[in-house]
């Protein structure tokens, strides 16, 4: 097996790698667990702003 033909074949693997996880990503029952991630960052019901830096008050999570 030379180069070229290795080359090809890792190319494939990685495209097969590529598409499965694209799959996974748009599968129907994953929506859920992915919309909740999508706001974690909106989530600020624990943050108290301090002047310019925010403090965390995350007690017994």
């Amino acid at each position: 097996m030379d180069f070229s033909m290795l080359s090809s074949v890792l190319s494939a693997v990685l495209f097969a790698v590529f598409v499965g996880i694209v799959a996974w990503v748009y599968a129907a029952r994953n929506r859920g667990r992915f919309e909740e991630a999508a706001m974690l960052p909106f989530d600020d019901e624990d943050w108290v702003s301090s002047g310019r830096r925010q403090v965390s008050r995350r007690v017994g999570k």
